[in-house]
């Protein structure tokens, strides 16, 4: 499948863009469950998953318990299912993890659509009853997510790639250093053992005369105190200190910053945020397919 969108009939979209941009769309509907599924699509997954909750609904209401109702708040942000009266949003699926939506073409009351959870990456199969308007409902979330891959990808989808490589070189700057503070430690227990070893290896009672210490290749170790205190000073006057490397704005010939994957602002490419786009990127591309179905199969079905 090409396209990130599809359904089975070419269909007219209920809304304006900007009321699923700026604002949500609000249905009212009772939330019969949601149910694991193996499968991110399909006629059959959906149909078994809505059997298997309206039969336990069913139970459910034989026994005096009633259907729950439920507030839908559909907009390019995703799908919010929240409580009427407190507005406590009890499950929030964002668009790019919605893979199937599918409505009762019958009685026009059963929808469903299936989501990746967030947390536990499993597919949850979402049943919902409404008072005659599945199919627009159903419509609604296909153009909010139709309305949200656009946007993706004017934000900066396309350069999922880019961000890729450079997360990567982030990480491959940060192997090199943790590398780097290994072998300095290394070397520094290597001159801490010959030191040990010369101490214990000289004459007793000798007297040698105090030379500075030097490292494994017979070099002095750099001390910023002995470095200050050998320069000489000119006329009776200490030379000007030498400033430090954070005071110094490094520049390449045209005049501009070198790139610092370190230092890149707020709006840039964190690997947190490297990792969000990539799920977005492979959610939308999974695409999202709408189907009128039959859901009521049974006299067990024909009442939820």
């Amino acid at each position: 499948m090409n396209r990130a969108f599809s359904r089975k009939k070419d269909k007219t979209w209920m809304h304006t863009p900007e009321a699923l941009s700026k604002h949500y769309i609000p249905y009212n509907a009772k939330f019969l469950g949601s149910t694991e599924v193996e499968q991110p699509k399909g006629t059959e997954v959906v149909r078994d998953a809505v059997r298997k909750l309206k039969f336990a609904r069913h139970i459910k209401k034989s026994e005096g318990q009633k259907i729950p109702k439920v507030e839908l708040q559909i907009s390019i942000y995703g799908v919010k299912i929240l409580e009427p009266k407190t507005k406590e949003v009890q499950h929030n699926c964002q668009l790019h993890r919605i893979s199937f939506c599918a409505d009762d073409k019958t009685d026009k009351r059963i929808f469903t659509f299936i989501c990746k959870d967030s947390e536990s990456n499993k597919h949850l199969c979402y049943v919902f009853d409404s008072e005659k308007c599945a199919e627009e409902i159903t419509l609604t979330i296909g153009q909010a997510f139709d309305l949200a891959y656009r946007k993706f990808l004017e934000s900066g989808g396309k350069d999922v790639e880019t961000r890729k490589q450079i997360a990567g070189l982030q990480k491959r700057i940060q192997d090199l250093e943790t590398e780097n503070m290994e072998l300095k430690n290394k070397v520094q227990d290597l001159e801490n053992q010959l030191r040990i070893t010369q101490v214990s290896t000289s004459p007793a009672g000798s007297v040698t005369s105090k030379s500075p210490s030097t490292d494994i290749f017979d070099m002095i170790p750099f001390s910023p105190m002995s470095h200050q205190s050998s320069t000489p000073a000119r006329n009776g006057t200490q030379p000007p200190p030498v400033p430090s490397r954070s005071t110094e704005i490094k520049r390449d010939l045209f005049g501009a910053e070198p790139f610092d994957p370190f230092n890149c602002g707020a709006g840039d490419f964190p690997p947190d945020i490297q990792s969000k786009l990539d799920e977005m990127q492979e959610g939308f591309k999974m695409g999202l397919t709408l189907e009128g179905t039959v859901f009521c199969l049974d006299p067990v079905d024909s009442k939820c």
